[in-house]
């Protein structure tokens, strides 16, 4: 089971395992309502090096990013979740709609994104990656599977059944 730590916490660990000799891949995302994709896109990220950190956007970033009503899960609660998955190692919440400051902090060897990108040069943080001498992968199965829609779904379901 992974753990669920600061990025102060984390940083440390990282070190640790870094002079073990271990590769670190990062992945990150809202998670607000876990579906298969994530699951799919975790398993690629974990694939990719030794330990699999996943950072999550605190409630704040959810609610400017996705609209009124979200996140459903909040940070501490979709954390605790993701950390129980057996792709992932360690998981930390970071402020703000850019995990670029924790990339530059924290400087895992792989940044991974899903395919929906097209192409890493596609993702928003490949440059700030690149500047410290990682590389970013595309990882997962293709976007068929997503939270807003699942969300809309719920909320039509429940409107019908009132």
């Amino acid at each position: 089971m992974g753990e669920f730590l600061s990025s102060d916490d984390l940083q440390p660990r990282l070190a640790e395992l870094r002079d073990a000799g271990r590769t670190i891949a990062f992945a990150n995302g809202h998670f607000d309502l876990l579906h298969v994709g994530h699951l799919r896109y975790l398993r690629g990220a974990a694939a990719e090096a030794d330990v699999l950190v996943v950072a999550i956007n605190d409630d704040a970033s959810v609610a400017r990013l996705k609209g009124a009503g979200r996140p459903i899960v909040p940070a501490p609660e979709r954390a605790e979740l993701l950390a129980a998955l057996d792709p992932v190692d360690f998981v930390v919440i970071f402020d703000g709609d850019s995990p670029a400051g924790l990339l530059e902090l924290l400087k895992p060897d792989v940044h991974c994104k899903g395919p929906d990108y097209e192409s890493p040069e596609n993702v928003p943080e490949y440059a700030v990656v690149r500047a410290y001498g990682g590389r970013t992968a595309l990882v997962g199965d293709p976007k068929d599977h997503d939270t807003s829609v699942m969300v809309r779904k719920i909320r039509e379901n429940r409107s019908a059944a009132d």
